[in-house]
C-alpha cells in the first residue's frame, strides 16, 4: 500500500468498500442471442456500490464460465446465485436496494467477493480452469454441464489428475500432474 493511501484511510477513520459496476452492450457482441438469454445478460449502466451487502440470494444457482482481470487470460466455471438482493450506498452516500437477476447478479457477487479478498479461483470448479484460447476453441458453444461431463470422461480415460494452483502473492500459476 502506498503511504498516501494509508494516511487518507487513517484520516477517514472508517472502513469503506467500493466497487464500480458496468456491463456495456459492446461487451455482448461475441455472444449469440441464445447465450445472452441463457445468462439473462443485459446491459448494466455504470454505477458505484459502497459497502455492499447481499441480504438474500435465491436458487437456482447457475454455472457459467467466468474470468477476471486479476488473473487475465484464464477462465473457469463458477457456481453463483441466479438472483440476489443487495443493499448498498450510492456515490452520494444514499441508501439503495437492488434485486439483481442473471448476469448482473453474477457481476455483483464477483465484485463483492473481491472486496472480501476472494477471487473466482477460490470458487471455481477446478477441472474447468482453462486459458481463454482453449475456452474459445473447445468450450465456447457448450453449456457448463456438457463441459463438465466431457472433462470428467477425459479424467477417467487419462487416469491423470491435473491440478492448477495460483499463487496470488507471486502471481504465478502452477500445473501439477498426478498419476
Amino acid at each position: 500500500m502506498r503511504p498516501e493511501s494509508d494516511l487518507r484511510h487513517r484520516r477517514l477513520g472508517f472502513s469503506v468498500q467500493l466497487a464500480v459496476i458496468e456491463d456495456r452492450e459492446e461487451y455482448h457482441k461475441k455472444l449469440t442471442r441464445e447465450q445472452l438469454s441463457e445468462r439473462e445478460r443485459q446491459p448494466v449502466p455504470f454505477h458505484v456500490v459502497i459497502n455492499p451487502r447481499i441480504v438474500s440470494s435465491e436458487s437456482p444457482n447457475l454455472e457459467f464460465f467466468e474470468g477476471c482481470l486479476s488473473v487475465a487470460g484464464y477462465s473457469a466455471i463458477v457456481l453463483r446465485a441466479r438472483t440476489i438482493r443487495l443493499e448498498y450506498l450510492n456515490e452520494f452516500a444514499e441508501s439503495e436496494k437492488v434485486h439483481a437477476v442473471g448476469w448482473y447478479a453474477r457481476i455483483l457477487q464477483h465484485e463483492i467477493d473481491h472486496l472480501a479478498g476472494i477471487l473466482y479461483l477460490d470458487r471455481m470448479k477446478v477441472r474447468t480452469f482453462t486459458t481463454l484460447e482453449n475456452l474459445e476453441r473447445l468450450w465456447k458453444d457448450l453449456p457448463a454441464s456438457e463441459v463438465q461431463a466431457r472433462l470428467k470422461l477425459r479424467l477417467t480415460a487419462n487416469a491423470c489428475l491435473r491440478v492448477l494452483l495460483y499463487d496470488s502473492a507471486r502471481k504465478e500459476l502452477w500445473l501439477i500432474h498426478l498419476h
